[in-house]
């Protein structure tokens, strides 16, 4: 058994909705093991508050959050990641930084609830859907014998979690 903890960034394009969900979700339900942390490529200026809503219903962290662009991750003094997981299509698709280190990235998208419109009990249910998904997702990361897979494996068992139930289609938008 190893205790190193390993950082995993969870990257959108905004930053302001599913991977900070993905970030609180990891940081308590993998508290010890791993170290989550969260950017946007054009973050927005504040967090949804239907996330922070989310979280605390379901006793997550749900403060101290701050939008990041994911730039403030690729510096010489950013934390070195071990893993990077793209949370919505558009970032998927866009082009990254070089990280240091060079992570073991996958892709985990799953529909924006920030793009939901209609009545805030729509959006709440939007919100409540991309939870179970991320939660559903990181389990199943958590439960992974990382440091005695191969990365050929790993790596399949990370591709596998981000098809699982929930993922998301190229029409994906930018929360």
């Amino acid at each position: 058994m190893t205790d190193r903890i390993y950082n995993v960034l969870f990257l959108c394009t905004g930053n302001s909705a599913r991977s900070i969900l993905a970030e609180s979700i990891l940081n308590k339900d993998g508290e010890g093991r791993f170290r989550a942390f969260s950017a946007g490529s054009q973050p927005k200026r504040t967090i949804n508050p239907f996330a922070l809503k989310m979280l605390k219903s379901f006793s997550y962290p749900s403060e101290g959050f701050r939008t990041k662009g994911w730039e403030e991750f690729a510096g010489p003094d950013a934390p070195f990641m071990d893993f990077v997981f793209t949370v919505c299509d558009n970032a998927a698709g866009e082009a990254c930084p070089v990280w240091p280190a060079q992570p073991m990235t996958a892709h985990w998208g799953i529909e924006d609830p920030a793009a939901v419109d209609g009545t805030d009990i729509q959006k709440e249910a939007a919100f409540v859907a991309a939870f179970r998904f991320l939660k559903n997702r990181i389990s199943a990361f958590t439960s992974l014998p990382v440091a005695s897979l191969d990365k050929a494996s790993l790596r399949t068992k990370l591709t596998e979690i981000g098809q699982s139930d929930g993922a998301s289609s190229p029409r994906n938008s930018a929360a």
